[in-house]
């Protein structure tokens, strides 16, 4: 394969996908990973992606219609979620009233949560077990489950959500964009996150940096509407005030 129609290939592959990992570049392209990585360098150079740590993500702003598995998005960006995942946790007090959105993400907060006198409720299954196991009080929404996410959704878990006021929210994302916000692919996923936001005083989005500019069909929130946990972020974000690097 020609040096250009490699390119050209990687830019198709990001563009379609929203981002891609190296790992995922090698075995679509067959080159070796050197060779990749050559190649994302120069195409962030020339403004046709953005390269990210262990990967790329578009420039032009994908629209994602499809939510990856669980157990396939575990897997992805592991270091960066942890980071986050372990300075959110340090943002709970025994005080608190705590609402705990399902995903990997937010999953990367439990190892490192101290705060035994919160209480916790969350949408997610796994969550909720890991959070018992631990000794930490835990309530689950009721509703209808969502085998791909392993989370609780449906109107049954919007009216739980109504009668509670939670002290923080801590939320994952498929997307974040200054234009359309906080997005996920799934409308009764998004209204879950919509209504639990709504119940929270502060409302805190965790993400890796493959997240930014990348939107996907529903939007949950506001960009300004929750402070942006991230390992981190492009000039482009890192100027506002609500993103913090961690």
């Amino acid at each position: 394969m020609l040096a250009e129609e490699r390119l050209a290939r990687i830019v198709s592959l990001v563009d379609t996908k929203g981002s891609v990992t190296v790992a995922e570049l090698m075995e679509e392209i067959g080159a070796s990973e050197s060779t990749i990585r050559r190649d994302l360098l120069t195409l962030d150079r020339e403004g046709r992606l953005n390269r990210v740590h262990g990967g790329a993500t578009t420039s032009q702003g994908a629209l994602f219609t499809q939510d990856d598995s669980v157990s396939v998005r575990m897997g992805q960006h592991v270091d960066a979620k942890q980071r986050v995942g372990s300075y959110a946790a340090s943002l709970i007090t025994d005080v608190d009233f705590v609402y705990l959105d399902a995903g990997t993400t937010t999953a990367q907060m439990i190892p490192s949560l101290k705060a035994k006198g919160a209480i916790y409720v969350t949408n997610s299954l796994p969550h909720a077990m890991r959070l018992a196991s631990m000794g930490f009080k835990v309530q689950i929404l009721g509703g209808e489950f969502k085998s791909l996410t392993e989370a609780i959704i449906g109107e049954e878990a919007i009216e739980s959500l109504l009668k509670y006021n939670f002290t923080k929210g801590f939320f994952g994302t498929n997307g974040v964009s200054e234009e359309k916000g906080f997005t996920t692919p799934e409308m009764k996923e998004a209204m879950i996150k919509r209504a639990a936001m709504r119940q929270c005083k502060e409302s805190f989005v965790l993400c890796d940096e493959s997240k930014f500019d990348i939107v996907a069909s529903v939007t949950f929130g506001k960009f300004n509407s929750a402070t942006v946990l991230t390992d981190n972020a492009s000039p482009k974000y890192r100027k506002n005030k609500n993103v913090k690097e961690v």
